[in-house]
C-alpha cells in the first residue's frame, strides 16, 4: 500500500521553526531549532518538510503549478461552471482579484526557509557516529545538502517562471521584506543552487532507487533542471525582454554556458539509467484500469494492449516499473480535514457533471481546444493517449450527455493524462486509486480519490532539451520513434511541434510558449483560433487574446505588495 509520501508529522515540527526565540512556551514535541538536526532521522524528517511546500491547501486551484500552467497554455480553454471565475480569469489573462496566486508565493518561501534551516544546520556538522565509515557519513551529508539546495532552487524556479524576479531569501536571517531581485539575479541564484546540488549528490542509477526512497531529487534531476533553467532564462531574455543572451551569470560572476548544459544532459543520458517507456500511453493510469480481471474496463486501451508502468519508480509494486519519470509530485489520500495531498488537477480537469464509467467526474476545467485536437495527426498515438474524445465509439463511454455538463466551453474533449478513473468493484463504483490503496471510509468521495502523481520531469524532456541545445535530431527522433513516427531532420519548428505533442497538458507548454516568444505570435499559438463550444448546452464560440504587456508573467499577490510597504512593484500589465 502506498504510504503518505511526505511525513505529515513534520508539519507540527515545523511550527516550531517559525516561532520567535523569546517565546517561553514549552515545546510539547521536544523539537526546536536548538536540538533538532542532530541525527539522520531528524534530517530526513526536515527534508520531508521541504517537499511538503510543494502542496497547497487550495480553494482556487491556481496555487498549483500544474493547474495554473495548464489553464494558461493555448491547448485548453477555461471550462468549469458559472462560479468557476478563477479558471475563466486565468485562461483569459485577467485578474480582478487581489490574491489569486498567493498560495504559490507563500508556499515557495515556506519551503525556502526550511531548506535554509537544513543547509545552515549541517554545513559544518558531522554524522560519523551514525554510520560505519567516515565516507558513508560524508555521502549522507553531501546528498542531504544537495537535496536541500535542489529544493530551494526548485521552489524558486517554479515561482520565478510565473512571477519573474523574486526576493532572494538565502538564509534564515535574511529579512523577509527584502526587495525583489532582477530577473537575471533570480535565475542566476536558481542556477547556482542546481549547480551545487549536481556537484554534491552522488552518482546513482535509477534502477537502484528503492520504492521507499523514490520521489526524492537526485544528481540527474538537478542537472536536468539546470538545463531547464538555462533554456528558460536565455529564451525569456532573448525573446521577451529582447536582450539576447547565450549564458546565465551566477552570483559569483561566473557563467553557465550552452556547452556546460549540454555536458550535463549528456551525463544524464550516459549514466542516469533513465529510458523512455516503450509505449507513451503506458505512462498514464488509464493503461492500468483496462487490466481488471474478467471485465473490459477501457476497450480502447484493452485493444491496444496497454500495461501501466506505475508511478512509484522502476521498482514499483504496482505496474511494470517506471524508468522515465525523473521527478514527480507524489499524491496520496487524505480526509476532508486536510485535502492538500490529493491531486487537485485530476479533480478539476475531469468530466463535469456526470459519471461515465470508467471515467469519473470532476469540475470540467481546461477542456481541450478542438482546433488543436483536429490538427493533431491521427497517426500519432499520443493524440488518443492524451485526449479523451467523449464522442468516440471505442472509448467505453456510454450515455454521454453534453447537456449534463452544465458548464462553459465544453468541447467533448477532456485531458486524458490526468483524469479521474473508476470502476464497479466490491464496494460499488469508486475510483481506481481507491481500490488500489483502500484508504477506508474517511476517503469515500470522488473528490478525495485523485491520488495520481503529477510528473514534473520525464526523461523525454532530457532528450528534447539536448536536441534543442545541440541542433541535432538524435533525441528528437528517439521520442518520435517511441510514438511510431518516422525520423526527421532537425529544425526548431519540428522541435517545437514535438514538444507540443509530447508534453501537452503537463504544465510545460505555457513556459515553452513564453521562452520562445511564441506566446506573443498568434501564428504560433492557438489562443486566437476560434473554438466551437457549448456554454450550458448553448452553442457558442470561444477564443482568447493574449496580452503582450504582461510579458508572460502573473501578478504578484497584492497582499504581499501591501505587506512590503512599497518595496515590491506589481508586474507590468496587472
Amino acid at each position: 500500500m502506498k504510504k503518505i509520501v511526505y511525513l505529515i508529522i513534520v508539519l507540527s515540527l515545523l511550527m516550531a521553526f517559525s516561532c520567535n526565540d523569546h517565546l517561553d512556551t514549552r515545546n510539547l514535541f521536544d523539537k526546536n531549532t536548538q536540538n533538532f538536526y542532530q541525527t539522520p532521522k531528524d534530517i530526513r524528517e526536515a527534508i520531508s518538510g521541504v517537499y511538503n511546500a510543494l502542496y497547497v491547501q487550495t480553494n482556487t486551484g491556481l496555487g498549483d503549478e500544474q493547474i495554473a500552467a495548464t489553464l494558461l497554455e493555448d491547448l485548453t480553454l477555461a471550462g468549469g461552471g458559472n462560479d468557476d471565475f478563477f479558471a475563466h480569469n486565468a485562461a483569459g489573462f485577467l485578474d480582478p482579484m487581489d490574491d489569486t496566486y498567493r498560495e504559490l508565493w507563500i508556499e515557495t518561501y515556506n519551503g525556502v526557509y526550511r531548506a535554509n534551516s537544513i543547509i545552515e544546520a549541517i554545513e559544518d556538522a558531522t554524522f560519523t557516529d551514525y554510520f560505519s565509515t567516515e565516507n558513508e557519513a560524508e555521502v549522507f551529508k553531501n546528498n542531504t545538502l544537495g537535496e536541500a539546495y535542489f529544493m530551494r532552487g526548485f521552489l524558486m524556479f517554479r515561482a520565478a517562471r510565473f512571477f519573474g524576479g523574486m526576493p532572494l531569501i538565502n538564509s534564515t536571517e535574511t529579512p523577509r521584506d527584502s526587495p525583489r531581485a532582477s530577473y537575471s539575479e533570480t535565475f542566476g541564484q536558481i542556477a547556482e543552487d542546481f549547480n551545487k546540488a549536481a556537484s554534491l549528490m552522488e552518482d546513482i542509477n535509477v534502477n537502484a532507487i528503492s520504492i521507499n526512497d523514490y520521489g526524492h531529487a537526485n544528481r540527474w534531476v538537478a542537472k536536468a533542471y539546470l538545463a531547464r533553467t538555462f533554456l528558460h532564462y536565455t529564451g525569456y531574455m532573448t525573446n521577451i525582454e529582447k536582450s539576447a543572451t547565450d549564458e546565465l551569470i551566477l552570483p559569483d560572476g561566473s557563467a553557465i554556458t550552452k556547452t556546460d548544459v549540454i555536458g550535463h544532459l549528456e551525463d544524464v543520458i550516459a549514466s542516469g539509467g533513465y529510458e523512455l517507456v516503450p509505449d507513451f500511453r503506458n505512462l498514464w493510469p488509464y493503461s492500468y484500469v483496462n487490466e481488471r480481471a474478467g471485465e473490459v474496463i477501457l476497450p480502447w486501451a484493452e485493444n491496444e494492449g496497454l500495461e501501466w508502468v506505475g508511478q512509484d519508480g522502476p521498482n514499483s509494486t504496482m505496474g511494470t516499473g517506471n524508468t522515465e519519470v525523473m521527478f514527480a509530485q507524489r499524491y496520496a489520500f487524505s480526509g476532508w480535514d486536510n485535502t492538500k495531498f490529493r491531486n487537485w488537477g485530476v479533480l478539476f480537469f475531469s468530466v463535469r457533471g456526470q459519471e461515465l464509467v470508467p471515467y469519473g467526474q470532476g469540475w470540467g476545467w481546461a477542456p481541450v481546444h478542438p482546433v488543436f485536437y483536429n490538427e493533431w495527426p491521427d497517426n500519432d498515438p499520443r493524440k488518443r493517449g492524451s485526449v479523451l474524445d467523449l464522442n468516440a465509439d471505442d472509448e467505453g463511454v456510454e450515455d454521454y450527455n453534453p447537456a449534463a455538463n452544465n458548464g462553459y466551453h465544453q468541447t467533448g474533449l477532456i485531458i486524458k493524462k490526468y483524469i479521474q478513473l473508476q470502476h464497479d468493484g466490491p464496494q460499488g463504483v469508486k475510483g481506481m486509486f481507491y481500490y488500489m490503496y483502500n484508504p477506508g471510509s474517511d476517503s469515500d468521495s470522488y473528490m478525495l480519490w485523485t491520488a495520481q502523481d503529477f510528473y514534473y520531469l520525464r526523461y523525454a524532456d532530457v532528450l528534447l532539451m539536448h536536441s534543442e541545445l545541440t541542433g541535432t535530431a538524435d533525441g528528437l527522433n528517439q521520442v518520435r520513434s517511441r510514438a511510431g513516427l518516422n525520423n526527421i531532420s532537425y529544425s526548431l519548428d519540428a522541435l517545437k511541434k514535438e514538444r507540443m505533442y509530447e508534453f501537452a497538458f503537463e504544465g510545460v507548454r505555457w513556459f515553452d510558449l513564453v521562452r520562445w516568444g511564441d506566446v506573443e505570435n498568434s501564428t504560433r499559438n492557438y489562443y486566437s483560433r476560434e473554438a466551437s463550444v457549448l456554454n450550458n448546452n448553448v452553442e457558442a464560440t470561444y477564443s482568447v487574446k493574449y496580452r503582450s504587456e504582461i510579458k508572460g508573467l502573473l501578478p504578484i499577490p497584492e497582499s504581499e505588495i501591501r505587506l512590503s510597504n512599497g518595496v515590491y512593484n506589481q508586474n507590468p500589465g496587472w
